[in-house]
């Protein structure tokens, strides 16, 4: 029988991600979604929601419903408010991948946010682009000024060191055969 390898997607915001997945959705590979995933645990998990109140304030919830700007001004506040915010949620996650069965997933903050510690990964897929490529991708699908879009950027770790902590790298500069690349790496893995 195959070992069965856990997989890590990441890369920048902006470098193609969910693209990415959706071609390998297309080979058969189901992939977690991070973002999706807390986004669900927040609106549907009681535990979650108490130690969000806890944390921003009862605000943070309105009638049941997260309100997304109270959290997002807290998490812009300081660093120190984002990390206990991870604190809070990526654990929460990790046990969420843990119990779907599922063998990839993809996180934008894989690095940045240390999830990569709560999940054992046996292998790491960069997903890169350019960054006016990351920069027009931004501003085209948050309706995001430029300025706005290099400052969220800028908040994530650089991409070359992103690129250089992972084992693979896909990159996704509109030029590049993307499913190629894609058909190498699940070759070698």
């Amino acid at each position: 029988m195959k070992q069965r390898l856990k997989v890590a997607i990441t890369g920048s915001m902006g470098s193609g991600k969910s693209y990415v997945c959706k071609l390998l959705a297309e080979q058969g590979i189901q992939v977690y979604d991070c973002d999706e995933g807390a986004k669900r645990l927040m609106r549907t998990s009681p535990e979650l929601q108490c130690e969000l109140q806890r944390l921003v304030g009862e605000e943070v919830y309105k009638d049941g419903v997260l309100q997304k700007s109270v959290l997002t001004a807290f998490l812009m506040k300081s660093d120190a408010n984002r990390e206990a915010i991870n604190e809070v949620v990526h654990p929460a996650v990790a046990r969420d991948f843990e119990a779907s069965g599922l063998d990839w997933l993809e996180s934008a903050i894989l690095f940045d946010s240390g999830f990569y510690r709560r999940v054992h990964f046996d292998r790491v897929v960069c997903v890169s682009a350019p960054l006016e490529v990351r920069i027009d991708r931004i501003m085209q699908r948050d309706s995001l000024t430029r300025e706005q879009a290099l400052d969220w950027i800028r908040r994530q770790l650089p991409q070359e060191e992103v690129v250089g902590r992972s084992d693979f790298e896909i990159v996704n500069d509109g030029q590049a055969d993307l499913k190629q690349q894609i058909k190498r790496i699940i070759k070698q893995l």
